[in-house]
Order: C-alpha cells, then structure tokens, then sequence
C-alpha cells in the first residue's frame, strides 16, 4: 500500500481541540475530508485542512496518485512538550500554568 505522510510538531493547541478535528476525518476519501473540514468552524480545522493539503500533495509527487484514488488512512494527534506559563496571584503568590502543545501526522493512502 501506498502512503504518504505531513506532520507537523510543536504546534500551539491542546491535543483534545485537535483530536475532535481529526477524529471527524480519519477514514474518509480525501475529497470528502476536504469538504468537512472546510465547513468546521474550529481554528483546528485550518491546521488540520493545511496538512491534508501537503499530504496530498506528496502522494502525488511521490507515487503519481490523484484525489479521487487517496483515502485518510492514519490520522493521529500526540501530546508534546508543556510549556510553562506563570500567573500572579494575591499576597505575592504565583500560579503555574501549562500550555499544552501538540504533534499531529496524517497520512494519505490508496483507497
């Protein structure tokens, strides 16, 4: 089987935000997944859509495939590094916050 990967790490958004973007796509025809996540309206979707875009695109350098033959066949988000944030608080106390962070790979196969 045919596959060809986009993944981007590090990137500013929790993994749950991204993993109910995901969730909705992995499966699908890439024509179909173009036009779900088209149609979101969470900030993920545009992440998500921009890295469908690239996998595509690969497959089609790599292995001469076009959209109608590509299916979503892995779609998956992992947790990344925390980052610490700090926040004052009353009486001279600070309050640590994390910013959770994301890696996500989608690869694209024949149908």
């Amino acid at each position: 089987m045919l596959k060809s990967f986009a993944k981007q790490k590090n990137i500013w958004m929790t993994p749950r935000k991204l993993r109910r973007v995901v969730d909705q796509i992995r499966g699908k025809g890439v024509q179909e997944a173009y036009a779900i996540l088209k149609l979101m309206p969470y900030k993920a979707s545009d992440l998500v859509l921009k890295k469908l875009v690239e996998a595509t695109h690969n497959a089609a350098q790599a292995h001469g495939l076009t959209l109608a033959q590509l299916t979503v066949v892995e779609a998956f988000v992992d947790e990344a590094s925390r980052i610490t944030r700090f926040k004052p608080r009353a009486q001279g106390r600070i309050y640590k916050r994390l910013r959770r962070t994301s890696h996500i790979a989608i690869a694209v196969g024949q149908a």
